[in-house]
């Protein structure tokens, strides 16, 4: 199957199955799912719903997280991955807004990058939730998907994969593609064992046409090698039932 296609199969079954998926993470405002999505780096969305409301009701602007300090952010945060560095960006990233952005968050690709702890993938998240620009965030689930899928081709970084996405996907469609993967690789494409048995879109799926064709092959080797085996064994009982045989018509002699 051509790239192409599966790119057209992928738009047509999630268009119709998920025409409207949504983030999982929490939030209110802009301002909120920015520190949502910062926390969230390697973090699961679960995670960061019980700890958001929290520093959401803490901190209920920019103003008042660039006024804080690490130390007390860290006391909301405590149970997330990395939670000192985290705790330093947020109030890093709310100083910047206050101080640069006009206490707005950009909707600039270039700019959410200025921001302390705020890489290109966040930066994407922004940009097409909130702002709804054609922009696909590369996480860990879009990035193992996408290659399994045949979305992707030997794209070693989450840069080359956006890359390829963003080549093939209608551009309308870009932001919602990325929680079409997500949502896919969180729920049935798992990283350690995939449900392909129930799988909607195996009969698109590269990594299951690989599979399920190594597969076949390995049976059919099985196969022909107990028909071999069989047959070596059959042979080997005739010549032992010849041997028999001779051996008595000579004992009657």
């Amino acid at each position: 199957m051509l790239k192409a296609e599966r790119y057209r199969h992928f738009v047509d079954y999630f268009s119709k199955h998920q025409p409207n998926p949504v983030t999982e993470l929490h939030y209110g405002t802009p301002f909120q799912l920015l520190i949502a999505v910062i926390l969230s780096a390697q973090c699961t969305d679960k995670r960061i719903n019980q700890v958001s409301p929290a520093v959401f009701e803490k901190f209920t602007t920019p103003e008042e997280l660039a006024a804080s300090t690490p130390d007390e952010v860290f006391t909301y945060i405590r149970s997330v991955s990395y939670p000192n560095n985290k705790a330093k960006h947020l109030v890093g990233m709310a100083q910047m807004l206050v101080e640069q952005f006009n206490s707005e968050v950009p909707s600039d690709i270039n700019d959410l990058q200025k921001l302390p702890g705020v890489g290109r993938k966040t930066a994407n998240v922004i940009a097409s939730v909130i702002y709804d620009l054609p922009a696909i965030a590369v996480d860990t689930h879009v990035f193992r998907v996408a290659g399994r899928i045949g979305l992707t081709t030997n794209a070693r970084t989450p840069l080359a994969v956006e890359k390829q996405l963003t080549g093939y996907l209608p551009k309308p469609t870009l932001g919602i593609a990325h929680h079409w993967l997500i949502l896919h690789g969180r729920y049935i494409c798992l990283a350690r064992s995939p449900k392909c048995e129930i799988c909607p879109i195996s009969w698109f799926c590269k990594y299951y046409e690989r599979n399920n064709t190594e597969a076949a092959l390995l049976k059919a080797e099985a196969l022909k090698a107990k028909k071999a085996k069989d047959q070596k064994k059959k042979k080997q009982l005739n010549a032992i039932s010849k041997e028999l045989n001779k051996r008595s018509v000579d004992k009657d002699i």
